[in-house]
């Protein structure tokens, strides 16, 4: 089936969302990446339930949810509610993230952790076996556009590692500086889930872009 494309909708053109959702439901992409972002966990905003609310409504493609926020274990309900494919919170921002990752399953959505640039693979040794999808931020989580961190090719071994160790299931996903040359070496590596948001929606063809990263 390819490596899964995750199209980040931080890079979409906020003036004509709609457009760029259509794009995206055209294209071969398997999934919609929404970052949430609160301005107190990472150094941003993005947007809000109102947005994703629309986004809801005019996606086909299956939401994969990635809260940067402080409390994310307040808002599970509401995004199961709205359909939600994945829903993914930060090892970093979790005082009981055995908790969290139970309820976001309860609820009916994929659970899925994110690990921080800094934050070592071996923090989820005791979790990896219910978690249906690690996040490995290869940039610092925030902004788009950043330069790709080059130690996230070996996080990534690590964490295949892991996850064959403990006879575990979880899929690799990555976000941050990736392109065309930098997800070869990371599908290599053992990544599942590539996320990308300038080089699919800065592309003079997007949906080509798209098709680009999943023959990876």
């Amino acid at each position: 089936m390819g490596t899964i494309v995750s199209p980040s909708l931080l890079s979409a053109n906020f003036a004509n969302l709609s457009a760029d959702i259509e794009m995206i439901n055209r294209s071969q992409a398997d999934w919609l990446h929404l970052d949430i972002m609160d301005g107190v966990f990472v150094p941003n905003i993005s947007f809000g339930f109102p947005v994703i609310e629309s986004v809801a409504r005019l996606s086909t493609k299956p939401l994969d949810v990635h809260l940067m926020i402080v409390q994310p274990e307040k808002f599970i309900r509401r995004f199961a509610d709205l359909g939600v494919m994945s829903l993914n919170v930060h090892y970093e921002a979790c005082t009981h993230l055995h908790r969290t990752i139970h309820e976001i399953k309860e609820n009916g959505m994929k659970a899925a952790v994110t690990l921080n640039p800094s934050t070592p693979v071996c923090m989820l040794d005791d979790i990896i076996q219910d978690v249906d999808m690690v996040l490995l931020m290869t940039v610092n989580p925030g902004f788009g556009g950043q330069k790709f961190i080059e130690h996230s090719i070996e996080k990534v071994r690590q964490m295949r590692e892991l996850i064959d160790r403990r006879s575990a299931h979880a899929l690799i996903q990555v976000d941050g500086g990736v392109n065309f040359e930098t997800a070869p070496r990371l599908v290599a590596a053992g990544v599942d889930v590539l996320v990308s948001g300038n080089t699919v929606f800065s592309a003079p063809d997007p949906e080509e872009a798209i098709l680009k990263l999943k023959q990876m």
